[in-house]
Parts: C-alpha cells; sequence; structure tokens
C-alpha cells in the first residue's frame, strides 16, 4: 500500500473486505460513498455490468450552490436526498449500502439517511 497514511490504508483494507462480499446488480446496485475533507460523493453502481448508474457529489453544479461548506453533514444529506430523489425517478428502489471502509457515522451516516427517508430502501 506504499506511503499511505495508516488510517487511510486501514480503511482500504476494510474497503477490499467488504467488496468481496457486497455487489451491485441492475435490480439492486452498490450505493458506494467517498469522502473527503472538502466534499462528498455518492454513486449507485451496478457491479455486474461494470457500469456506474448514477452519481451525485457536492461538486455536482446542481447542488454546489447550495451550501457555504461543502465538507460537513448537511452537505452530506443534500447529497443523499438528492441521490435518492433521481434513484425513485429510475425506478431503484432498494440498493446494497458500501460505506467504503469509512466507519458508519457522521457525513456518511447523515447521506444514508437522508437517502433513507427520501424512499430508499437499504
Amino acid at each position: 500500500m506504499g506511503n499511505l497514511s495508516s488510517k487511510n490504508s486501514s480503511r482500504l483494507k476494510r474497503q477490499q473486505r467488504v467488496r468481496r462480499k457486497i455487489r451491485g446488480s441492475s435490480e439492486r446496485p452498490r450505493l458506494n460513498v467517498f469522502k473527503s475533507s472538502k466534499h462528498i460523493h455518492a454513486q449507485l453502481i451496478d457491479d455486474e455490468k461494470g457500469v456506474t448508474l448514477l452519481a451525485v457529489s457536492t461538486i455536482t453544479p446542481s447542488l454546489k450552490s447550495g451550501f457555504k461548506y461543502s465538507g460537513n453533514i448537511d452537505a452530506a444529506k443534500a447529497v443523499g436526498s438528492e441521490l435518492a430523489k433521481l434513484a425513485l425517478k429510475n425506478d431503484i428502489t432498494t440498493i446494497v449500502f458500501d460505506r467504503n471502509g469509512f466507519l458508519y457515522h457522521g457525513r456518511v451516516r447523515a447521506l444514508a439517511e437522508a437517502a433513507r427517508e427520501q424512499g430508499l430502501s437499504f
């Protein structure tokens, strides 16, 4: 894993361990979450075809101007609800949640709960 910090290398190990078990399909895609210090990204992925079905992040033009700082819980909630709205428009109601090795806490949890509130089930 090279010169990565021990915190990030631990996350990458958790990510690989989870990816062995979790697979997304076209009926039930995988919701992948990535967070950096400034932004949060969410994708719905069909692993059988190797295709990203939807992607929303704090960099998305429709969301970018909605908040002052994009690295907080409010921004994560906005990304989660926007992703859920787009998924429901595309007839996707159930997903598999992949927290990408991050702890289910803070921004990751806020994104997941906002998606559930909008009607996604996982």
